[in-house]
C-alpha cells in the first residue's frame, strides 16, 4: 500500500529525494491508522494507578443514552476491541459510565421560532467520553512537570528547518502495568477495561511525559522538543537536520512509538 506524507513544497529535487529515503528507511515509525500502533515497549514507561488509602471502590451505572447515539458508541466499542485496547470484563469493582459530547466545528447562522437570525456552531460528530471524575478523586496524583512552552519555543527560535511531528493517539501507546480493572467502563453494549493508558486519568499528562523524556533523554533540548505528543526537530542546515531526523524516528522504531502520518509535517522552513 501507498500512503502519503506532508513535506515542505520549498525543497530542492535532492533535498526532497534525500528526505523520501529516510522516511521510506524509517518508516515503522509512522502509522496510518489505529491498528498500526503496537504500544510502547514498557521499559520506557506504563502507566499506574495507585489510590489513596480512604478511597474504596465504586461502581456507576450506566446512564441512559439517546438511542440516535447508540451506533456511534457501538462502533467506538468495535473499533478499540479491533486495535486490541480493550477487553470484555464481568467482574471489576471500578466501574464508570460513558457519554457522548458533540465534536464542534464552524458558526452558521439559522432562524429562530420567532423568525430571528441567530448563529449556532455546527456540530460535527461525537466523542465518546468516559466519566473518571471518581476515580481520579481517588487517585494518588503524579506531580511529574511539564515543559514550560515560551521556552520550548525560545530554543525553537532561529532555526531554518523544522520537522513537526505528532504522536498517533498517544496516550492509547502507553501500557498499563497490568490489566488494571479501574478503567472499567460500561456502555449499552458490555462492560470493557484498558489495555493502555485511555484518556481522562488524572496522571495521564504526567505518565506520557515520562515516558517521552525517557525515550528522547539524549536529544530534548538539543536537536528536538517535547510537548506531550507534540514533537519538533529543528537545526540550520538541511543534512543536520535531516540527521537528526533519521535519529528521531530510530528511536521511534526501537521503542515502537508510532507517529501519526496526517499531522507530521516534514522539513518545513522559517
Amino acid at each position: 500500500n501507498k500512503w502519503s506524507v506532508i513535506i515542505s513544497k520549498d525543497l530542492s529535487v535532492n533535498e526532497k529525494s534525500a528526505l523520501i529515503e529516510v522516511l521510506k528507511s524509517r518508516k515503522k515509525a509512522i502509522a496510518w491508522k489505529l491498528t498500526d500502533i503496537r504500544g510502547i515497549d514498557p521499559e520506557f514507561g506504563s502507566h499506574k494507578i495507585l489510590l489513596e488509602d480512604d478511597f474504596s471502590p465504586k461502581v456507576q451505572s450506566q446512564r441512559r443514552v439517546n438511542p440516535r447515539i447508540h451506533d456511534v458508541i457501538k462502533k467506538e466499542v468495535k473499533k478499540l476491541l479491533d486495535a486490541g485496547l480493550i477487553y470484555s470484563i464481568s467482574d471489576s469493582p471500578w466501574v464508570r459510565p460513558v457519554h457522548c459530547v458533540p465534536k464542534k466545528g464552524g458558526m452558521t447562522v439559522i432562524k429562530n421560532d420567532e423568525n430571528e437570525l441567530v448563529p449556532i456552531r455546527l456540530v460535527t460528530g461525537w466523542r465518546v467520553c468516559i466519566d473518571y471524575r471518581k476515580l481520579n478523586k481517588a487517585t494518588r496524583k503524579d506531580h511529574f512537570p511539564l515543559p514550560f512552552m515560551d521556552q520550548m519555543l525560545e530554543r525553537l527560535a532561529g532555526n531554518k528547518y523544522y520537522c513537526f511531528l505528532d504522536g498517533f493517539s498517544g496516550y492509547f501507546q502507553i501500557p498499563l502495568t497490568r490489566r488494571t480493572k479501574k478503567t472499567t467502563f460500561t456502555c449499552p453494549y458490555g462492560t470493557f477495561a484498558y489495555k493502555r493508558m485511555p484518556f481522562g486519568l488524572c496522571n495521564a499528562p504526567g505518565t506520557f511525559q515520562r515516558c517521552m523524556m525517557a525515550i528522547f533523554h539524549d536529544m530534548i533540548e538539543q536537536t528536538m522538543e517535547v510537548f506531550m505528543d507534540y514533537f519538533s526537530v529543528f537545526e540550520n542546515s538541511f543534512s543536520t537536520c535531516l540527521t537528526n531526523l533519521e535519529r528521531m524516528l530510530k528511536s521511534c522504531e526501537d521503542t515502537k512509538l508510532a507517529l501519526n502520518w496526517e499531522k507530521s509535517h516534514f522539513m518545513g522552513k522559517e
